[in-house]
């Protein structure tokens, strides 16, 4: 049935746009963001868009005569039906105001056609079958994916165009549309200083510490002052359920002692900060997946969604050794390294900072000094080696009594529930450590007022 229709496309949409582009070459800059030569259907409205757009590149005027000179140079002023081709498209528009109404047409029709492709593409997935169905979903969300985010697939990228996204994207970060493209905050403002602004689009963060050292805390602090600050944010917990993370956030914003809350021991003043905090935190975009025991793969998918549907501008994963594996590998090392890798992927495609929570190993019990080292990572080097930046959680005082700090260090006050925020490894930046404050009563970690020790590598 398909066979015997032509794919969506609209000619005379086609034919504005470049009637418009040959009016006024002007017109051109405020379509090239979305549009490309790509998406039209008639080959020589194709090839005139093309000779504008060469001629932008290169700084020259765009009017009938200089794109009537680039295709005769390319070739294809013949193909198109010469400058009579071109006379008619400018006859046709009367003015080039509505330009980008007619561009969106054209686009509208291109993602159209690519819908078919890919359908035709994903029911070829289908028909081969294969023994792993996980790998197959996958493979055909990533062909949506692509379609959805304007991207196809991967190839090579002239530098320039590299630098032209480079220059729009620092463009707009000082627009109005600054939001989707600023770094996320973590609401830490040492910890924001320390890594350029807050948390880099497409960067993987590994949030690491032994048990009990706080990180699903801080990853949860940082998701809850991510989405006061308008950020769109996803929380894949695999240990704890979405009412404990509930409570705990409620806990925090309400400023109200956990343990005395869930016992309902509360007083009126307490009541009434907990009623305020629910509806502070309910106007909050933070969305809640429980899921105990799920693959990278449905994890990606579920995100993917979430983006197209909701937005999401941050993703917390708590914790990474929890992730299921798909049974292809009896290596847990090496399944870990998958998993890492797909994370770093995932961040990529989503354009989003993920910071992944990640245990330590016992290693770190059995030595004189505690604080973590990169080697410490557990199941898989390929952690250190994926992720743009490697966080450790370090409280002293989970190692020394206070008897034993007083003998150690009789000079220095014992960092009771003092963390420090070790940053060790920073793709891009500096690492170093930021010190906060622990407050277990009400599950939070709080600034302190101190400067970060940065080094550049």
């Amino acid at each position: 049935m398909y066979a015997e229709r032509l794919p969506p496309h609209d000619l005379n949409a086609e034919e504005s746009v470049v009637g418009s582009i040959l009016i006024d070459g002007d017109a051109l800059p405020g379509v090239t963001s979305f549009l490309k030569s790509s998406d039209f259907f008639g080959e020589r409205n194709r090839h005139c868009f093309e000779a504008a757009s060469s001629l932008s590149e290169r700084g020259e005027a765009i009017n009938q005569v200089t794109v009537a000179h680039e295709l005769f140079l390319n070739d294809h002023l013949e193909n198109v039906g010469g400058s009579g081709y071109l006379s008619h498209l400018v006859m046709v528009v009367p003015t080039s105001v509505h330009i980008e109404h007619y561009a969106r047409i054209v686009q509208r029709m291109s993602i159209m056609r690519q819908l078919i492709d890919v359908g035709g593409r994903i029911a070829g997935i289908g028909y081969d079958g294969g023994p792993d169905s996980d790998v197959a979903m996958s493979r055909a969300e990533e062909l949506l994916f692509a379609v959805r985010s304007g991207r196809g697939a991967g190839d090579f990228t002239h530098i320039r165009d590299v630098l032209d996204e480079y220059l729009e994207e620092s463009t707009a970060m000082h627009g109005p549309d600054s939001d989707h493209q600023a770094p996320v905050t973590t609401g830490y403002q040492m910890m924001d200083r320390l890594l350029g602004g807050g948390m880099q689009r497409s960067d993987m963060i590994v949030l690491a510490a032994r048990p009990s050292q706080g990180k699903s805390t801080l990853a949860f602090n940082i998701a809850r002052n991510a989405a006061g600050g308008g950020n769109s944010v996803g929380v894949f917990s695999l240990e704890m359920s979405r009412q404990q993370i509930g409570m705990r956030l409620l806990s925090s914003e309400a400023d109200v002692d956990s343990y005395r809350m869930r016992l309902g021991l509360l007083n009126s003043n307490e009541e009434t900060r907990l009623l305020d905090a629910v509806g502070m935190l309910s106007d909050m975009p933070i969305y809640i997946d429980d899921t105990p025991i799920q693959t990278i793969v449905e994890m990606r998918g579920k995100a993917r969604r979430l983006q197209a549907e909701r937005g999401l501008d941050l993703l917390v994963i708590d914790y990474l050794q929890l992730i299921g594996g798909t049974g292809k590998i009896d290596n847990r090392v090496q399944e870990m390294g998958e998993i890492s890798r797909s994370i770093k992927g995932m961040a990529r495609d989503l354009n989003i900072p993920v910071i992944a929570c990640s245990q330590l190993s016992r290693a770190i019990e059995q030595r004189p000094n505690h604080r973590p080292l990169l080697s410490d990572l557990r199941e898989s080097g390929s952690i250190e080696q994926d992720a743009d930046i490697v966080s450790f959680i370090h409280r002293e005082d989970a190692f020394i009594s206070r008897e034993d700090w007083d003998k150690r260090e009789p000079t220095k006050p014992y960092p009771e529930n003092t963390a420090e925020i070790i940053f060790a490894k920073h793709r891009n930046g500096p690492v170093g450590s930021v010190a906060l404050y622990f407050r277990n009563d009400v599950v939070r970690f709080e600034s302190l007022e101190t400067t970060p020790s940065m080094e550049y590598a």
